[in-house]
């Protein structure tokens, strides 16, 4: 399927997406509780600012503010019947910045978890999450989003509802598990598992991954684990910045510009090739980013001890994948090159 995305990663070996939307949005004024898609209508130059922050800094891709922009999420503020107008606000607000980038700059429709458990522990169904998820993605696809980017996903089941609602609008995507549980996600999935069910899937992603988590280290723990399972889909790092501390009232992450470009080149190394941040990472962080994968040449794929020497220590002994799972298959992985 013919896409920007798509264009873009037969020219590059390296694209870099953008940071957080929460946290940019709390500094301008977004109150903890409140829907930030409603922004689209009744904020839009701020989020217009959002979306130029991660452009002016380089960003190659950036995501609509439409995260929570189902209707099982915009329940909860009464505008469940308003999930077409926020999400193709969202993403008409997105194509207005790209289009005067002056570069290819891919508006990448985000679409986050419904928040619902699946049957049978919970109520939701495999037909009602494609709905929604189709649903938010006829709005981003109307209002001009290039691809679809689901991410933060922890169940299985919802990551192939949002694959088949994706196919339903005719979109190309992408997707990401949040791995934040001992290198798994809140509901078990390894990304070993991960990558397995993608390569299964009838209308799968362009590129596959992890984002926000715990720690830099733990995403790129996980991203070991995806090239260990031998993909040849390009592969996403979207980590957050840092840790989250509680700082005179409000999270801050403490990941620093320079943190975070060291991420950003050991995700390269570790063989990820759509690199961005997530919670915690301002334009600053993105500016440091993109210097440092233009100007440091590629290394070798880094061991877990360089890892958590560089970024700091993992949350957990366990990669997910059994003792020393990832950490074996790295090095195997390195004697063939």
């Amino acid at each position: 399927m013919t896409n920007a995305l798509s264009r873009l990663l037969e020219t590059r070996d390296w694209l870099m997406t953008d940071g957080a939307t929460g946290t940019n949005l709390f500094n301008m004024g977004l109150s903890s509780g409140d829907a930030p898609e409603l922004w689209n209508i009744d904020e839009p130059q701020k989020i217009t600012t959002l979306y130029s922050l991660a452009v002016d800094a380089g960003s190659d891709i950036f995501l609509t503010n439409s995260f929570g922009g189902n209707a099982s999420r915009l329940k909860l503020h009464d505008a469940q019947d308003r999930v077409h107008e926020l999400n193709k606000a969202a993403a008409e607000l997105g194509r207005n910045v790209a289009d005067k980038a002056g570069r290819t700059v891919v508006v990448a429709g985000s679409a986050g978890p419904t928040g619902d458990i699946f049957e049978p522990m919970g109520t939701m169904t495999h037909a009602i999450a494609v709905e929604m998820f189709h649903e938010q993605a006829e709005g981003l696809k109307a209002g001009g989003a290039d691809i679809l980017w689901v991410e933060t996903i922890s169940a299985p089941e919802e990551y192939k509802a949002a694959a088949e609602a994706a196919r339903l609008a005719n979109m190309p995507w992408c997707g990401t598990m949040s791995f934040d549980t001992a290198g798994r996600t809140m509901m078990g999935v390894t990304s070993a598992a991960m990558a397995a069910m993608v390569e299964k899937l009838d209308h799968p992603p362009i590129a596959f991954g992890a984002n926000c988590g715990v720690g830099a280290s733990d995403l790129l723990r996980t991203a070991l684990g995806f090239s260990a399972a031998g993909t040849e889909r390009p592969i996403i790092a979207k980590g957050n910045a840092g840790i989250p501390k509680y700082v005179d009232g409000h999270i801050h992450y403490d990941g620093t510009p320079e943190l975070m470009a060291d991420y950003a080149v050991m995700a390269r190394d570790c063989g990820a090739t759509i690199i961005g941040g997530c919670c915690g990472t301002m334009a600053e962080h993105l500016r440091a980013m993109r210097e440092a994968l233009e100007t440091r040449p590629r290394g070798e794929r880094p061991t877990l001890e360089q890892i958590s020497a560089r970024l700091g220590g993992f949350s957990s002994d366990d990669d997910g994948l059994g003792e020393g799972g990832s950490a074996k298959r790295e090095r195997r992985g390195r004697r063939r090159t």
